[in-house]
């Protein structure tokens, strides 16, 4: 039985044993010890401290009861450790490991800079050159301090960039996901959001915390969809939410018939491109520009970070959608705006990647290389459409310590992708090959995998 259903229960319990010492009726004593008979009366002690009065609320053994939820998560296969790496610019993907005993380098095979541009000497420039001019510190939030002028060149970029009348930046991807998505549902009246089951935590956080009824159908199912879809009226508002390309399987979403079906039942439509931006499209706008569907898309959500190699969140959109969010989303008008210099890095790199293919062309051949080394070293990778590359485990325990060999024995960082993540069953090693790793890289992880595979006796490839 899971800690927190434990405290849910021991509280009912604790609740219970006062009500019973009350001159409460017979049939309420005999209600209540039935009911926790049932829910476990005896379990109730674990988190207590003890108390002598029936009257006094006794005390949660706080530090015991979050050193629990440590263990469960360390006993599952599931504690995450944070690798302590220091970037080497002009080497990456090299970085420095710093641990207990020292440092060594280290090649990263996960890294989300999917491009490199966050070593790129025209983004770090361009930093540089705003910090020594308006200096490091936004002010604060963009309504009280001001909008900086490299906040209003970033979002005329990235409208230029999805063809839209407008975009807004945000602090992060999943900020920008929680607030739309949020303000949306709640703002528009008796609204259903329709969810693709395989969304981003912080696109269910957004419709989570909108209140809104939600539907949500099979991970691009378009027959469960246009089911999810006929369910509801016709003429009440309605938003598919989905993403294009899909982060730990690397499949790509059928966004026109999407939005064929959208169109078919009057319903918006909510795009996140965060693992596509920079990365698809004659000018990187993502998948939707790569399928011809960027006018077909209400909002589009995309990342600073990723293949743009800065950080922070945006959408792009209409004029009046956009000023919508900006005035009604409670995560962008009470969050600090993003740095300036963070800012100008972000409008250089978006500059940049408009105009160079190199960085994609070369991105898709070390991914389609690194498919078919796997491959023929009979390791089992899964299928993936996009620049991703995942390898399946299995198991979370060993994901676990094939990332940890990999790290002790041959100096490759991998982390390990474990539930809630992905579905228990499906633990895998995450990949992502970029335009900086060489053939011998390659070589160097596809050996040390099979050399692991082979001494742990992991199932290969069928």
């Amino acid at each position: 039985m899971i800690p927190i259903y434990a405290f849910a229960r021991d509280i009912f319990a604790q609740t219970a044993e006062y009500w019973m010492r009350t001159p409460l009726t017979c049939l309420h004593s005999g209600f209540l010890l039935l009911l926790f008979k049932q829910l476990g009366w005896n379990a109730a002690n674990k988190y207590k401290l003890p108390t002598k009065s029936p009257w006094k609320v006794t005390s949660m053994n706080y530090e015991q009861f979050f050193a629990d939820r440590i263990s469960d998560l360390r006993v599952e296969g599931r504690y995450r450790v944070f690798a302590d790496l220091e970037r080497q610019v002009g080497a990456f993907p090299k970085a420095t490991s710093h641990t207990g005993s020292g440092t060594e380098d280290v090649t990263v095979w996960c890294s989300n800079d999917y491009l490199g541009m966050g070593q790129n000497e025209i983004v770090r420039s361009a930093m540089k050159e705003a910090i020594d001019k308006v200096g490091a510190g936004a002010g604060g939030t963009r309504n009280i301090s001001g909008t900086t002028h490299y906040h209003v060149l970033l979002e005329q970029e990235l409208a230029d960039l999805h063809g839209t009348e407008a975009a807004l930046v945000f602090t992060s991807g999943y900020v920008a996901n929680e607030a739309a998505l949020s303000t949306i549902g709640a703002q528009i009246p008796d609204c259903v959001l329709v969810s693709d089951a395989e969304n981003h935590a912080s696109m269910i956080a957004g419709i989570r915390h909108s209140l809104t009824e939600k539907a949500v159908f099979a991970h691009n199912d378009l027959e469960d969809l246009e089911r999810k879809l006929q369910a509801i009226d016709i003429n009440r508002p309605k938003v598919i939410v989905f993403e294009s390309v899909y982060s730990m399987d690397g499949d790509i979403s059928p966004i026109n018939a999407i939005c064929d079906l959208a169109d078919n039942y009057n319903a918006m439509t909510y795009l996140d491109e965060v693992h596509a931006v920079g990365m698809y499209g004659p000018r990187g706008a993502g998948v939707a520009e790569r399928d011809g569907a960027m006018d077909r898309i209400t909002v589009i959500q995309g990342t600073l970070a990723k293949a743009f190699g800065v950080i922070g969140g945006y959408i792009a959109g209409s004029a009046a959608m956009i000023d919508f969010i900006r005035s009604y989303a409670s995560g962008f008008i009470f969050t600090t705006a993003l740095p300036p210099a963070v800012a100008a890095g972000a409008l250089a790199s978006v500059r940049h990647l408009k105009t160079s293919s190199v960085e994609r062309e070369q991105q898709q051949e070390r991914a389609a290389t690194l498919k078919q080394l796997l491959r023929d070293a009979d390791l089992p990778v899964m299928e993936s459409e996009s620049h991703i590359v995942p390898v399946l485990v299995g198991d979370p325990v060993l994901c676990k310590q094939v990332t940890d060999e990999l790290m002790d024995r041959h100096q490759i960082y991998v982390q390990p992708i474990n539930y809630p993540t992905v579905p228990k069953g499906t633990e895998r090693l995450r990949l992502t090959p970029g335009p900086l790793h060489s053939d011998d890289d390659m070589a160097h992880l596809v050996n040390s995998l099979q050399e692991i595979w082979g001494r742990l006796a992991i199932q290969a490839a069928a």
